[in-house]
């Protein structure tokens, strides 16, 4: 395998890799939404400060109807998103190495 097709390969495992933490990052804190949490908890605020933004921006996108119910679907359509995302990301990636091993 050529050079550069290994590097390729490097950086579509550590994007897949920061996927995968940001997906078990939305998990806990989507467990963590369901019980009372110390809003002062440095772990909690972790959680709050790397997950609320995507949380907000994904509100933002529901319809009225979807946001009125008691719970909230966010994080079902980020880890959604993540998935696909992840899925694609590895598929281009390694078409990209593929045409520089056989051109």
């Amino acid at each position: 395998m050529p050079f550069l097709a290994s590097i390729i390969m490097g950086i579509a495992k550590l994007f897949g890799l920061a996927i995968n933490i940001y997906t078990m990052i939305v998990i806990v804190a989507a467990l963590i939404s369901w019980v009372s949490p110390d809003p002062y908890n440095p772990i909690v605020r972790m959680l709050q400060t790397l997950t609320e933004p995507a949380f907000r921006f994904i509100r933002r996108l529901l319809p009225i109807r979807l946001r009125m119910l008691r719970i909230d679907i966010s994080p079902i359509i980020l880890l959604l998103f993540l998935t696909i995302a992840e899925a694609v990301l590895m598929r281009l990636f390694h078409m990209a190495a593929a045409a520089i091993v056989a051109p």
